[in-house]
C-alpha cells in the first residue's frame, strides 16, 4: 500500500478498459481519455486493458483466447489496483459484464479502493431486467458514470443513480466543409453486430439507389455478420457498395472526408461516436430513432429520424437531403453547433473532480 498524502502527489487512475486489436468505441473512448488525461496536471493515469495481448499465437483462437486472457487480466488487477488512487472500470453488458467490471470491482473492494463503473452499452435496459443479478453488483460501485442522460434514465428505471458525462470527439481531427452541393456518397460505420442493424442500411441503400443511380456507399466496420452482409449486397444487387472491413480509428477522419452522408440504422444503441464524427466533419446525418441517439440528434434539426429496422423510412429521409438541399445545409451548420458540447473543453472538468472527490474519500 502506498501510504504517501494524497495531497503531496498526483491523483494515480487505473482506466480499466478494451484496448486494440478490439475497435469500438469503447477502445476509441479509452485512448482518447487515457492520452488527454496524461496531460492534465496533477493527474497519472494508465491502462489495464480487459483483453491483455500476451502468447500471440493462442490469441487467435476465439476460446483458448479467452480461457488464456481470463487469469491474465484478473493477475494484472490484483499486482496493480493497489498502487492506484481511483480505478475507472469500463462496462459492456451481459457476459462482458461478468468476465470484466465484475472481477476489477471485487480486486478495487479488496483494496479498498473507489471504483467508478463507466458503464456504456446501449443494451443496459434489457441487461437489467434479464441480468437482475447485475443490479446490486452495480450498487456497490462508489460512483456510475455514463456517457449520455438516455442511459441516467435508463438506470433510473431500475433505482440506480447515474451521472452522464459525454463521450467527447477531437473535433480537430475532422476536416469540416459544408458540402455544397451534396454529393450522394454515403458512409455507415458499424461493427456487423446484428443491434447494429447493418442490414438495414443496405435495404435503405436499395432504395436510394433506385431514386439516384449513381449512389455509393461505404461501408466500414467487421465483425460476425460479415458473410450476411456480403450476401445480402449481392441479392439485392446494390451497385457501387465498398466494403471497406476494419478501419483504425486514427485512419477514420480521412474516411469521412471521402463521404457527405452519415447513414446509421441501428436497432439498439446508445451514444454513438460516429454519429458526433459525423457532426464534425460536416456530414449530414440519417439514421434511425434508436435508444439515445433522439437524445444527441433531433429530427430536422442535427440529423432525419426514422423508426428502427424501417429501411424504407431511412431512404425517403437520405433523399429528401437531395431533393432539398437547404434542409442539408441547416442540418450540417446545426450539427456542427451541437458537437461543441462533445469536446474534451467541456467534459474534462467533470472528469477530473470527479477523481478528485473519489482520492480524497479514502
Amino acid at each position: 500500500m502506498n501510504n504517501v498524502p494524497i495531497k503531496s502527489r498526483p491523483i494515480r487512475v487505473l482506466l480499466v478498459a478494451p484496448a486494440l486489436p478490439i475497435v469500438g468505441g469503447q477502445s476509441v473512448q479509452a485512448d482518447r481519455l487515457m492520452r488527454r488525461l496524461s496531460e492534465v496536471p496533477g493527474i497519472e493515469v494508465e491502462l489495464q486493458p480487459i483483453n491483455p495481448q500476451f502468447l500471440p499465437k493462442f490469441q487467435r483462437i476465439k476460446y483458448l483466447r479467452t480461457l488464456l486472457t481470463i487469469p491474465k487480466y484478473i493477475m494484472d488487477l490484483l499486482v496493480r489496483v493497489p498502487s492506484f488512487d481511483v480505478i475507472h472500470i469500463f462496462s459492456a453488458s451481459y457476459t462482458s459484464f461478468v468476465i470484466s467490471p465484475t472481477p476489477a470491482l471485487a480486486v478495487s473492494k479488496l483494496y479498498r479502493k473507489p471504483t467508478i463503473l463507466n458503464y456504456r452499452s446501449g443494451e443496459a435496459e434489457d441487461h437489467l431486467r434479464r441480468w437482475r443479478s447485475a443490479v446490486p453488483t452495480i450498487r456497490r460501485f462508489d460512483r456510475i458514470v455514463v456517457p449520455s442522460r438516455y442511459l441516467v434514465d435508463v438506470f433510473s428505471m431500475f433505482g440506480i443513480s447515474a451521472e452522464a458525462i459525454f463521450n467527447f470527439v477531437e473535433t480537430e481531427r475532422f476536416r469540416f466543409r459544408k458540402r455544397e452541393p451534396l454529393r450522394p456518397v454515403f458512409l455507415t460505420n458499424r461493427n456487423f453486430e446484428a443491434h447494429y442493424n447493418v442490414a438495414c442500411a443496405l435495404r435503405s441503400f436499395k432504395g436510394i439507389q433506385a431514386a439516384i443511380a449513381e449512389a455509393r456507399l461505404i461501408v466500414v466496420g467487421d465483425g460476425p455478420e460479415r458473410t450476411s452482409l456480403h450476401e445480402l449486397a449481392g441479392s439485392l444487387g446494390l451497385k457501387g457498395i465498398d466494403f471497406r472491413g476494419s478501419v483504425r480509428p486514427e485512419q477514420m477522419p480521412a474516411v469521412y472526408d471521402e463521404a457527405d452522408v452519415y447513414l446509421n440504422a441501428s436497432s439498439i444503441d446508445n451514444m454513438p461516436n460516429s454519429i458526433i464524427e459525423a457532426f464534425s466533419a460536416g456530414l449530414p446525418v440519417v439514421s434511425t430513432n434508436a435508444g439515445g441517439i433522439p437524445y444527441i440528434v433531433e429530427h430536422e434539426c442535427t440529423g432525419l429520424l426514422s423508426e428502427i429496422d424501417d429501411d424504407e423510412g431511412l431512404a425517403r429521409n437520405a433523399i429528401r437531403l437531395f431533393d432539398e438541399p437547404s434542409l442539408a445545409g441547416q442540418l450540417i451548420t446545426e450539427a456542427r453547433n451541437e458537437v461543441e458540447r462533445y469536446t474534451w473543453e467541456k467534459v474534462s472538468d467533470q472528469w477530473i473532480e470527479l477523481y478528485r472527490s473519489l482520492a480524497a474519500s479514502r
